[in-house]
C-alpha cells in the first residue's frame, strides 16, 4: 500500500488531504470549547446534546424522503434539535438544578430514541452508525469552508469575552457579584457547543466529538495553569491527536474516527497513571 506521506501529495487521494485539514480545524474547536467544557465540568450536558441531534438527523431524513419536506437537509434538523436541548438543558441548570442529572439523562435517551424510530420508517432505512461515528474521509471542500467560518466566530467570541469565560467558569458566585452576566455567558456558552456539535458531528461522528470535547482537554489540565494556557494546549493535543488517528488509521486500514479516540484515549490514561504514580 502507497504510504501515508506519498498519498498525502498524491492527486489522485484530494480526500486524505481534506480529512487532514479538517483535523486541524476541528482541533480549534475541539481546544477552546473541549477546555470551557471542562473547567466548567458540563461535560455530560455536552453528550447529551451531541446525542439527542440524532433526533433532528432521523427527522430530516425521514421528512425528506417522505416528500413532507423535500429536500430537507440533515444538518438543519440536527441543529434544530440541538439548540432545543440546549435551551431546555439550560434552562433547566439555571432554575433547578436538582433536575439537572434528570433532565440530561432524558434529553439523551428521547433524542437517540426519536431519532432510531424515524430511521427505521425512513425508506430504505439509514445506517445510524454513519452519524454515530462519521468518517472524517468524506469531508468536503464546502465543509472545510464550514469549519474555518466556525473557527472564527469561536475565536473572535472567545477572545472578546475571554476575562467573563473565565471568570464565571472558575468562580462563577464572584463573578455575578462583580457585575458579570454569567447565566447569559453559560446560555451562549451551550448554543456555541451545540453548533459546534452539528458541524463536528456531520464530519467525524458523535462518538469522537464527545470524546474529543474532553480527552485534549484533559490532558492540557495537567500542564495548564489558567484557562487560555489550557486551550491552548488542548487545541495542539486535539491535533496530535487527529494527525495520528489519521496516519495510523491508513497505515492499518482502520477507520479513522476510532483510532483517533483510542489514541487520545491512551495517552489521557498514560498521563494519569503517570500523575497518580509521582502523586
Amino acid at each position: 500500500m502507497i504510504s501515508f506521506f506519498e498519498a498525502l501529495t498524491n492527486i489522485n487521494f484530494p480526500f486524505l488531504r481534506n480529512a487532514l485539514i479538517a483535523g486541524m480545524l476541528s482541533s480549534i474547536l475541539f481546544g477552546i470549547l473541549g477546555s470551557v467544557v471542562t473547567v466548567r465540568r458540563i461535560g455530560s450536558l455536552a453528550g447529551a446534546i451531541s446525542h439527542a441531534v440524532l433526533g433532528g438527523i432521523g427527522m430530516a431524513l425521514f421528512f425528506s424522503s417522505a416528500n413532507i419536506i423535500p429536500g430537507f437537509p440533515p444538518v438543519i434538523g440536527a441543529l434544530i434539535f440541538a439548540l432545543l436541548s440546549a435551551a431546555v438543558i439550560g434552562l433547566v441548570s439555571l432554575k433547578a438544578k436538582q433536575r439537572e442529572d434528570t433532565v440530561i439523562s432524558a434529553i439523551w435517551v428521547i433524542g437517540m430514541s426519536i431519532g432510531l424510530l424515524f430511521m427505521a420508517k425512513t425508506p430504505g432505512y439509514a445506517d445510524p452508525s454513519t452519524w454515530l461515528f462519521g468518517n472524517i474521509l468524506f469531508i468536503s471542500n464546502t465543509d472545510l469552508i464550514l469549519l474555518a467560518i466556525l473557527d472564527i466566530i469561536v475565536l473572535v467570541l472567545s477572545r472578546i469575552f475571554y476575562a467573563q469565560i473565565e471568570a464565571s467558569s472558575f468562580d462563577a458566585e464572584f463573578a455575578q457579584a462583580k457585575g458579570v452576566p454569567v447565566n447569559l455567558i453559560f446560555l451562549m456558552l451551550l448554543g456555541i457547543t451545540a453548533a459546534a456539535v452539528v458541524l463536528l458531528q456531520t464530519f467525524v461522528g458523535i462518538v469522537m466529538v464527545i470524546a474529543m470535547l474532553s480527552l485534549p482537554s484533559g490532558c492540557a489540565g495537567f500542564f495548564s495553569r489558567s484557562l487560555g494556557s489550557m486551550m491552548f494546549s488542548s487545541g495542539l493535543f486535539a491535533a496530535l491527536f487527529s494527525v495520528l488517528g489519521l496516519v495510523s488509521g491508513w497505515i492499518f486500514d482502520l477507520p479513522v474516527g476510532a483510532m483517533t479516540v483510542i489514541t487520545a484515549g491512551i495517552v489521557f490514561l498514560g498521563l494519569s497513571v503517570v500523575k497518580a504514580v509521582r502523586k
